[in-house]
């Protein structure tokens, strides 16, 4: 049961996960949403810069209706008047395409951070295996495209329909209307389509995003040996880093045990800890400790301290004391700048009367 629960997708994708996909190319987008924001942009532009293009197109061109008597309809003229009249037409559509390029790439933008993904690039020749295309043609995702293009012709059609079935009996008037009254009313109406169009699309577009997302965080769940797997290349593997730690503690404590022997004085209680404090008078500002541990480890310092001669004190409450506030080579707390300095002094006058006995 544990195997099958290891082996099985339940888990969310974690935050590495979901970035290895962004860097992929792989993420929830909806193309609902970018059509939105392009169908908002031809609004904005209908509205705000469609009767100023077809004024100036009117202006442009109308020297081509009211003086075409004037041109010569040779191959070469004829082909003059094409490039010119595509050169006007291509300088005032240069604005209408620019935003409407800026308002796709916002669509996409708004949905997923840019990234270069070069394995997009990449030619997978796995997409044309006939039967995964048959897998892809009849997914939950192909039935959900297909429900939304149905959905988007059903959308349109009747918006066209309901726009301009009212005004269908003006639509035989327009003939006697000139040019700018057609423009007008076409601006007015494209402009009403365009804005029902978008506020439809923009409900299409959060639904679908909203779809993409769950689809995208249902292919990216992983199962609970990836995510173990991946907290081990993250974190690091828990039985190497103990092992690390073992030897990097191992090799501290060396360092400690060859400090003792130059210690001026292991202060113990008596069995369970050991301090071992060095001091130079003339170099040292206070006493530093060199070494210190509990239980085996206090047994092991003052083996060493007896084995090399460096006197034993026994202190039990200075000895926790300096335990639970010393650090290994640095001066000890000024709180036991008293208790420390009286041991130091027995310790020297101690020494000296050997020394003396000796001479």
């Amino acid at each position: 049961m544990a195997d099958q629960n290891d082996t099985e997708k339940t888990e969310e994708p974690t935050d590495k996960k979901l970035e290895q996909a962004l860097e992929k190319g792989d993420a929830p987008r909806s193309q609902e949403l970018k059509h939105f924001f392009m169908l908002a942009g031809g609004a904005l532009l209908i509205g705000g810069y469609g009767g100023g293009l077809a004024g100036s197109l009117n202006r442009d061109m109308l020297k081509y209706i009211e003086m075409g008597y004037t041109f010569r309809m040779d191959s070469i003229q004829i082909l003059s008047i094409w490039r010119e009249a595509a050169g006007m037409v291509l300088a005032a559509l240069m604005m209408p395409l620019l935003v409407l390029v800026v308002a796709a790439m916002a669509g996409t933008i708004l949905q997923q951070r840019p990234v270069w993904a070069v394995a997009k690039l990449k030619p997978d020749f796995s997409k044309l295996s006939p039967m995964r295309g048959l897998k892809r043609m009849f997914s939950p995702q192909s039935a959900m495209e297909m429900a939304k293009n149905i959905l988007k012709l059903i959308i349109v059609g009747a918006i066209v329909i309901f726009m301009v079935w009212p005004d269908r009996g003006r639509l035989d008037t327009l003939m006697q209307v000139d040019l700018m009254g057609v423009m007008g009313y076409l601006q007015t109406t494209v402009l009403k389509m365009f804005v029902a169009v978008a506020a439809l699309m923009a409900l299409l577009g959060g639904g679908d995003y909203l779809f993409q997302r769950f689809e995208f965080m249902k292919q990216q769940r992983m199962t609970r040996q990836e995510i173990r797997d991946e907290h081990k290349q993250s974190e690091g593997d828990p039985q190497i880093k103990a092992r690390v730690r073992q030897i990097r503690a191992e090799r501290a404590r060396g360092r400690m045990m060859a400090a003792v022997p130059d210690a001026t004085v292991v202060i113990v209680n008596p069995t369970h800890y050991a301090v071992a404090l060095k001091y130079e008078h003339q170099q040292m500002a206070a006493p530093v400790c060199v070494a210190k541990g509990i239980d085996a480890i206090a047994l092991r310092i003052r083996a060493v301290a007896e084995e090399n001669k460096v006197p034993v004190v026994e202190n039990p409450s200075l000895a926790r004391a300096l335990y639970a506030t010393a650090e290994i080579d640095r001066e000890i707390s000024p709180d036991n700048y008293k208790a420390v300095a009286e041991v130091i002094s027995f310790v020297m006058r101690l020494k000296e009367k050997r020394r003396r006995s000796w001479r």
